[in-house]
């Protein structure tokens, strides 16, 4: 047996939660084609090369697809944690259920800024906002062209000198 195969006593656990039928292979199939998903997530490789004795890798693959559609692996997981449960097995301090790094706002990490200092970073970012704007606003001679009331630059040749 590998280590990619259950032992008869995990597939006691897990054989009542696949169903047969509807979106299940002959009995006979059933378990082949579980740890064939087994071997793909626990190995990382492709279906492509999923070993010849876990069946067909389309086969196998397809069984996944309707397995995950018809939320079997969700009602396994449940049912297994509730059996573990009731034979005192659970330390669910240990489920990780995301490994997400997520960035949090300051105040959630503890920070709390003073009404002051918080007023003084908002002035900076709002002046910051107000110096990329003026830099956008310049020529390519890196000056600020005079707008007149029509609101076009009095300075359209660039070189300071008004044409007549």
């Amino acid at each position: 047996m590998t280590r990619t195969q259950l032992t008869d006593e995990e597939w006691e656990y897990v054989a009542p939660y696949l169903p047969i039928g509807e979106y299940g292979p002959y009995p006979s199939r059933l378990r082949q084609q579980f740890e064939g998903v087994i071997w793909r997530f626990g190995t990382g490789a492709q279906w492509r090369e999923m070993p010849a004795g876990f069946g067909a890798w389309p086969t196998v693959h397809n069984r996944f697809r309707q397995w995950r559609d018809a939320g079997v692996f969700e009602a396994l997981l449940e049912g297994l944690i509730a059996e573990a449960a009731k034979l005192g097995r659970v330390d669910l301090s240990l489920v990780s259920v995301d490994s997400t790094t997520v960035r949090a706002h300051h105040d959630a990490a503890g920070m709390h800024l003073g009404a002051d200092v918080l007023a003084a970073l908002e002035k900076a970012a709002a002046e910051e906002r107000a110096r990329q704007k003026g830099a956008a606003r310049k020529d390519k001679t890196g000056r600020t062209p005079k707008a007149t009331r029509s609101g076009k630059s009095a300075d359209a040749s660039g070189d300071g000198a008004s044409s007549v």
